[in-house]
């Protein structure tokens, strides 16, 4: 009698719900498409995994983009790959980027007339060729980015991107709210044109930008 009432007289074990791990973040491969003009080379596929660069893929992005005079190969800054992406997934691009110019080499600088300081030198640098019906849109999602530097050359198509100092230089909207830029003492102010019917505007110009423009108009050989 004394083991039924102490049978009774326990308390009634519940079952509790299972806590459900928490989720995860989602991670997904970072992708990317680009071809060098001057050589041909181009690159296809996850560069990232998602948390880090590939260092698979950066080793043959580094061949990609090396000096097209010599064929030197610098590795290439991720940060500015990584530039690159999200201003190409902001304007939606999704094709193949073709790309004027990334590493430099001090000679192949100085041979195109480039600034002394060129992010080209450090391979931290891209130049981007677009067709007309991409060039506002890019442009604009480089400038609104506010990471690095953005050269914008409307009536060349194509726009200068890289992972330094936040600058801006050629043709910009007027009416483009911009986050702010870090003035050097290597800029200077120059009149330029702004693309979609912007008007003519005093605009910061970097020396980066003149090596970007000559290379543009520099054969390859």
């Amino acid at each position: 009698m004394r083991r039924r009432f102490l049978l009774l007289a326990a308390p009634a074990l519940v079952s509790l719900p299972a806590r459900a791990a928490p989720r995860r973040p989602v991670v997904q491969p970072r992708r990317l498409a680009l071809r060098h003009v001057a050589t041909g080379a181009g690159f296809s596929g996850p560069w990232h995994d998602g948390a880090a660069p590939d260092l698979s893929a950066m080793t043959e992005l580094s061949q990609v983009l090396a000096d097209t005079r010599t064929g030197e190969v610098r590795p290439f800054d991720p940060l500015a790959i990584e530039v690159l992406w999200e201003v190409a997934r902001r304007a939606g691009i999704t094709g193949t980027i073709p790309v004027l110019s990334g590493y430099r080499t001090m000679q192949t600088n100085a041979e195109v007339g480039g600034a002394v300081n060129s992010q080209h030198l450090r391979a931290g640098a891209v130049d981007v060729a677009l067709t007309p019906a991409q060039m506002p849109g890019f442009a604009e999602q480089a400038l609104l980015l506010g990471r690095g530097g953005v050269g914008v050359y409307a009536t060349r198509s194509f726009v200068h991107l890289d992972s330094g100092p936040v600058r801006r230089w050629g043709d910009i909207p007027e009416d483009l709210t911009l986050p702010p830029a870090t003035a050097t003492a290597s800029l200077r102010t120059l009149p330029r044109l702004g693309f979609g019917g912007g008007r003519r505007l005093n605009l910061t110009f970097d020396p980066v930008a003149r090596l970007a423009e000559a290379w543009a108009q520099t054969r390859v050989r």
